[in-house]
């Protein structure tokens, strides 16, 4: 993508350009011919531009063009355009032959041998790059060629990343000593992230681990995806088909990078959203990057667990909930906990069906700071009503309630739900209280963006 004179943008979500179609051919059955094998460089070219069609932009104000640059998420570089850059890179490079036909065979799974049909790796991929060419631009009517502001992402230059691609394709070459890729293969994928790109060689490298099923441990596969963000890419790109050994799930592990649990799941809602099994379903499968599949369904779990086994009275959890979200339930109390509980097992049954739920032992040492900042914004909300339907619900209920989940259930729990009646009440914070509750947050161990959902609120009023 290095040619471009455009902005770089974050198009796929999976896959694309050379490695998104050796995954097409790791995939289907083995091309009898020439014939068949383009006819499935066709077929991926058609299905992303089925996926992503291209419109014009007549229906956008002056302020949204001009803000986008682009007018549309979508520019005219389609598949068929990304592709022939990764093509390119490979023509125009000084390998060997022989090292881009290793690299082909290898992340295609061995499906498709230009040797075997009569043609050298380069007449193949000379082949793929006319398929491409031959195919109609995608251009949209009325727009003028732009950088956006919002959207003008860049890729790091190839000297930035070089080596740290070229480390990932050595560490493997020690790692699995004998076991596929071969090191004929790594050799290759090494050469051509020192002659063509190592973008392109990372997502090759990729895909030759998977159409060989190696085994990565979650260390590996964080430096994946820490790899993978550098270049903008979707994390999809890493996750999707590599066989990762992840560690089992652990509630009390803070990894997530946002909000979790059911303070995550209270953040969801909003007017429009009713409770459905579908709508908590999305919270439960909604595993973060690098996290065990699974670990939202348990945590959020866990939070429904400990409510519903505390000595909460039914009109605190239902307070507590609307305190959170802004929205009743149609079903309240412990019965709105324990369909949650359900949902979460269903996923759990699924993502992990050997894991058992736990109820880890509260972290009471945060108590006292949390109940300070809970009865400091509770003097602040005394007089405030929330009142979602028609259905009136005190702000002192939904402190006291909170009091109750902080000293006598769990102040993790109790700090989350803070955060979120915070914003639910539009509550002014000074850059001092924020502070504090930064500091809260590192100590428990709260990702990146946890605590700066409620930064907006800083001298609100």
């Amino acid at each position: 993508m290095t040619g471009r004179q455009e902005p770089y943008y974050v198009d796929y979500i999976g896959d694309f350009g050379l490695s998104g179609l050796t995954e097409a051919f790791a995939l289907a059955p083995a091309p009898r011919d020439t014939g068949t094998a383009l006819g499935l460089v066709t077929a991926k070219l058609d299905a992303y531009d089925l996926a992503y069609p291209v419109h014009g932009v007549g229906h956008l104000s002056a302020e949204e063009r001009s803000s986008f640059g682009y007018d549309t998420s979508h520019d005219e570089w389609g598949y068929a355009d990304d592709l022939r850059e990764d093509v390119r890179a490979l023509l125009a490079s000084p390998l060997a032959d022989e090292t881009i036909r290793t690299v082909w065979r290898a992340a295609a799974g061995g499906r498709w041998d230009p040797a075997a049909h009569g043609m050298s790796a380069r007449d193949w991929l000379r082949h793929v790059e006319e398929t491409c060419a031959a195919r109609p631009p995608r251009k949209v009517p009325g727009r003028r060629p732009a950088p956006s502001p919002i959207w003008d992402a860049r890729p790091p230059k190839p000297d930035e990343v070089r080596d740290d691609v070229v480390a990932e394709i050595r560490f493997c070459r020690e790692r699995t000593a004998a076991a596929p890729p071969s090191a004929d293969t790594l050799a290759a994928l090494e050469e051509v992230a020192a002659h063509a790109s190592p973008e392109l060689a990372f997502r090759l490298f990729l895909r030759a681990l998977k159409a060989h099923s190696v085994r990565i441990d979650k260390e590996w596969y964080d430096r994946f995806q820490a790899l993978a963000e550098r270049f903008e890419h979707h994390s999809a790109l890493v996750d999707s088909g590599l066989d990762i050994a992840w560690p089992p799930i652990d509630t009390a592990r803070r990894d997530a990078t946002w909000d979790f649990g059911l303070s995550h799941l209270a953040g969801a809602a909003h007017q429009d959203w009713s409770g459905s099994r579908e709508e908590i379903r999305d919270a439960a499968d909604g595993d973060g990057i690098g996290q065990t599949p699974g670990s939202a369904a348990a945590v959020l779990l866990e939070d429904t667990l400990r409510l519903l086994r505390s000595a909460l009275p039914d009109t605190a959890v239902s307070a507590l909930w609307v305190g959170a979200s802004g929205t009743p339930r149609r079903v309240e109390g412990r019965d709105w906990l324990r369909l949650i509980g359900d949902v979460c097992r269903e996923r759990l049954a699924e993502a992990a069906p050997a894991y058992t739920p736990v109820v880890a032992p509260a972290r009471t040492e945060l108590a006292g700071t949390v109940l300070r900042e809970v009865r400091e914004t509770a003097a602040v909300v005394a007089d405030k009503v929330l009142g979602p339907h028609g259905r009136p619900v005190p702000a002192p209920d939904v402190m006291n309630a909170l009091e109750h989940v902080v000293t006598r259930i769990d102040p993790d729990l109790g700090f989350r739900l803070f955060l979120r009646v915070l914003s639910t009440l539009a509550v002014p914070l000074t850059r001092e209280q924020y502070g504090r509750y930064e500091a809260i947050g590192e100590r428990i161990g709260y990702g990146e963006y946890h605590v700066s959902d409620v930064e907006y609120l800083i001298d609100a009023g």
